[in-house]
């Protein structure tokens, strides 16, 4: 694949990369630093992509990837507690309504987090700090489907306590 067919695709394909980097992030600036990572990687990385394969696949595993990493990379040298902002799941309040940071502080928050029933709260905590699905379903001797939708389960729970 020429350099520009490539290129061609990724401006093609850019759409869906920023769909699915927002639904990583749940932060539109986060998001579209995620696609430039991920689109600037797989410029550099085009010689690895084997043509006759999905590219739309390689694009995503590539964000993907950019985006656990730079979450782990964060977390590492984070020094101090972890602020809403770096929490995925929690900073989906990008909206004009209140966020959570101007009516509750993180202690509050991690209250609220206690508060969930055991089968939600501890995926979902795994999660949050970085587990994969897989890794969290080994774990907890869990099918993935099971994590996914406790995960999904606890996120819209504290949404609805913070809402109220």
């Amino acid at each position: 694949m020429t350099a520009v067919q490539f290129n061609s695709r990724v401006i093609d394909i850019q759409p869906k990369l920023m769909r699915y980097a927002m639904t990583l992030t749940y932060n539109l600036d986060d998001a579209k630093d995620l696609l430039q990572d991920s689109i600037i990687r797989a410029l550099n990385f085009r010689d690895k992509f084997a043509e006759n394969t999905n590219f739309n696949a390689w694009m995503h595993v590539i964000m993907r990837n950019t985006f656990i990493n730079d979450y782990r990379r964060k977390a590492r040298t984070s020094k101090k507690d972890t602020s809403m902002d770096e929490v995925p799941y929690l900073s989906n309040f990008h909206s004009t309504r209140e966020t959570p940071e101007m009516f509750m502080n993180e202690g509050t928050l991690r209250d609220t987090i206690q508060r969930l029933e055991k089968e939600l709260r501890v995926p979902f905590e795994m999660h949050v700090y970085g587990y994969k699905y897989k890794e969290i379903a080994e774990k907890l001797d869990l099918p993935i489907g099971t994590v996914k939708s406790r995960i999904s389960f606890a996120r819209k729970k504290l949404q609805s306590i913070i809402a109220n």
